[in-house]
């Protein structure tokens, strides 16, 4: 339980995050969506710090606001992308969103009444929470990720992988006109092909 300080910055964390997810919903302007997310993520760092994970807050804001919403407000600025004419018809699309929400609001319902009516389930877990006097959580991850789960976090970068790859070929465009290196050409000159002899008379130029 939360009380005192630690209560007042866990209700002021949760309001602008709630608040700024909102903003990131209804801005009209792109860029401001993402500066928006930009805040949620640091007041939901905030969170984990209060929790005492202080591994999952640094992630958050290493990977999420340091990477993929940066390099997600320059795509958005240096894109020309009529946003307008994308937000035309988001609401035909409403009720599958709709149907999604609530299909994770019950899911999330049921793990929390789970634990509310069974609480016994979190002694059940095949890895326990160490103690924090003898092993940090960035430690305790650690192990995990790269000894239980190493095979899945691999796995997980493999796929990380080819979805940039994927994403590189389907927005590559070529424009004419422009001279390209070839890998397969370069390696594939012989002498013949690569260099060409001419005899020169002398006094005369080729």
């Amino acid at each position: 339980m939360l009380n005192g300080l630690e209560a007042a910055f866990f209700y002021l964390f949760a309001f602008i995050a709630v608040a700024s997810a909102f903003m990131v919903i209804s801005s009209r302007n792109p860029v401001h969506s993402v500066l928006f997310l930009i805040l949620t993520f640091f007041n939901a760092a905030g969170l984990f710090l209060l929790t005492g994970a202080e591994f999952l807050a640094m992630i958050l804001l290493v990977v999420y606001v340091g990477a993929v919403m940066v390099l997600f407000l320059f795509v958005v600025m240096m894109l020309d992308v009529d946003f307008a004419e994308l937000k035309s018809g988001a609401l035909q699309y409403a009720p599958i969103g709709a149907l999604v929400g609530l299909i994770l609001a019950a899911e999330l319902i049921v793990v929390l009444g789970g634990y509310t009516f069974a609480p016994q389930l979190a002694t059940t877990i095949t890895q326990k929470t160490p103690d924090l006097a003898t092993r940090t959580n960035t430690a305790a991850l650690g192990d995990i990720l790269y000894t239980n789960y190493l095979f899945y976090f691999e796995i997980a970068g493999l796929v990380l992988l080819v979805a940039m790859i994927g994403a590189i070929v389907l927005t590559l465009r070529h424009k004419p006109g422009i001279k390209r290196q070839s890998i397969a050409e370069q390696v594939a000159r012989t002498p013949a092909t690569a260099i060409e002899i001419k005899k020169v008379e002398t006094g005369k130029g080729i």
